[in-house]
């Protein structure tokens, strides 16, 4: 679930298209399509009733909402608020940041990541490297030519207040931990680490008791999140196949590097039985989040860019079946998270940037 969207643009810009077969995209007659009067919705785009930007500037993302839907936490490195790299950030439902800065919630110390509010509506987990150093680590772009990307060995996950102040820290196992998010039930975390020596998915409760290995097979299982009953998890994934391949894994993963070109979504029970693979599409499909039935993903992909590129949204059914397009953009849309009363969808796209990079934070009006 980690953050890194300008450097995935990076990486769209340079890659090639990997070879699948190209599955049947369900689509609708287009005169009867909804697209309302707001222009930051294209006409193809049904399900957006209306839509506001939320940040103007810099890379924004992964806005999560409050169990009551009234506030969001999400993380930006926008120079103009004073930032070297990610940080947490505050907000009320209903505000933008076009001329003002929402309030920090972070230390404003070393990479933050993923932040989830828990239940109790005044706590939240993330991520941070702020222990190991209190200045920002450095990020690599390529290894060998190659578009990579860092899994920072300083990654502890904390709980901290509303106003900043941590108030636990519920890792301290040597190597990465992160990409933390809450089950619906308010009982569990799945989060990542490689503290078994590969990428693998974990979940705990959430006092950092009662750690339990989900996955076990070789590759990078991250970005995960529970289905809305808290009994499915889905999640991104890489599986290295070939001896080529694995080692190649395994030699970047030994210098905190992993190569997110290749990613496909599984679904598994909370527990990590019933494992399947969900998608075969080929390139980099992630950032994946339930629908509020239960019985569908929307998720991001790059699957039909002959250069990488463009990133856009996808519903895909849990079964695989009836896969269709949902965003229309021609650079990058990604992160789709639905409010808990499943009205609205938060998405981070680069729409109306002005050309720029830089990559903001919307939130539309879901219709079906």
């Amino acid at each position: 679930m980690k953050k890194f969207l300008a450097l995935f643009l990076i990486f769209a810009l340079a890659s090639c298209k990997s070879e699948s077969k190209k599955p049947e995209i369900r689509s609708e007659n287009k005169s009867s399509l909804m697209a309302g009067s707001d222009t930051l919705i294209y006409p193809e785009e049904k399900y957006f009733k209306s839509m506001r930007q939320i940040t103007f500037g810099g890379d924004n993302a992964e806005a999560y909402w409050s169990w009551d839907d009234k506030q969001m936490i999400f993380q930006s490195n926008n120079t103009n608020w004073g930032l070297n790299c990610d940080q947490m950030f505050l907000m009320n439902v209903g505000q933008n940041f076009q001329n003002s800065k929402p309030p920090m919630i972070s230390t404003g110390m070393g990479r933050t990541t993923c932040a989830y509010f828990l239940p109790d509506n005044k706590h939240y987990v993330y991520g941070s490297t702020h222990l190991a150093d209190k200045n920002c680590p450095e990020v690599p772009l390529r290894k060998n030519g190659n578009y990579v990307w860092p899994v920072y060995d300083s990654f502890d996950i904390f709980v901290a207040d509303l106003n900043g102040n941590i108030t636990a820290q519920l890792t301290n196992e040597k190597g990465y931990d992160a990409e933390a998010t809450v089950s619906p039930k308010g009982d569990k975390i799945v989060f990542t680490s490689d503290r078994s020596g590969d990428l693998e998915l974990y979940t705990m409760n959430l006092d950092g008791s009662d750690v339990q290995q989900i996955t076990d097979e070789l590759g990078y299982d991250g970005g995960a999140f529970f289905s809305p009953d808290g009994s499915k998890l889905i999640f991104r994934a890489s599986r290295p196949k070939t001896e080529t391949a694995i080692k190649k894994y395994k030699d970047l993963l030994a210098e905190g590097l992993v190569e997110p070109t290749e990613m496909e979504l599984f679904i598994c029970n909370a527990d990590g039985s019933n494992l399947e693979q969900l998608t075969f599409l080929g390139n980099a499909n992630w950032s994946p989040f339930f629908h509020p039935s239960g019985t569908k993903i929307l998720f991001s992909s790059n699957f039909e860019a002959e250069k990488g590129f463009p990133f856009n949204l996808y519903f895909i059914d849990i079964d695989g079946k009836n896969l269709e397009r949902v965003t229309h953009g021609e650079t990058f849309d990604a992160f789709p998270v639905f409010s808990n009363d499943g009205k609205y969808l938060a998405f981070s796209s680069n729409r109306n940037n002005g050309g720029t990079r830089d990559t903001n934070l919307f939130i539309a009006e879901w219709q079906e």
